[in-house]
């Protein structure tokens, strides 16, 4: 045998073994792929109800939103429809109810005094300093 037919021999070998490995690598890439395709496959046919689920969801949970805005424009009108009564009410009997409690309290303060006998605040024609009517006493001199 000559060193050619030697050398021709191990490329044929090399190139065997070679040939060997890409089969093997090809088949385990065959059966990776096939997996891979069940896999999406199952992951299809479960996500697609799960997705139409969700989208139910998200337009009930859409629907209940509109809802609960409606609800709350029709507080909001509410509350200012009371503030507005409030303050119209308080308008309206506010400055009449001060007016009558002010007469009762002076009605009050003259029925009381009614009945007392008026001191007398004269000396010899002049009337005491500090002495006013009523019987008050100034609040800034203390004489």
């Amino acid at each position: 045998m000559s060193g050619g037919e030697v050398a021709g021999i191990l490329v044929a070998v090399f190139w065997a073994i070679l040939v060997s490995f890409l089969a093997l690598v090809l088949v385990r890439l065959a059966q990776t792929l096939k997996a891979t395709t069940k896999m999406v496959t199952e992951v299809s046919e479960q996500a697609v109800p799960l997705l139409a689920d969700a989208s139910a969801t998200v337009r009930s949970a859409h629907t209940q939103l509109a809802r609960v805005d409606a609800i709350a424009a029709d507080v909001q009108e509410v509350t200012a429809n009371a503030s507005a009564l409030s303050s119209t009410v308080s308008t309206a009997f506010g400055g009449p109810l001060v007016k009558v409690a002010a007469f009762g309290y002076g009605v009050r303060r003259a029925i009381g005094k009614k009945g007392l006998p008026e001191p007398d605040r004269t000396v010899v024609g002049r009337t005491l300093p500090g002495a006013r009517r009523g019987g008050r006493r100034s609040r800034r001199s203390k004489d």
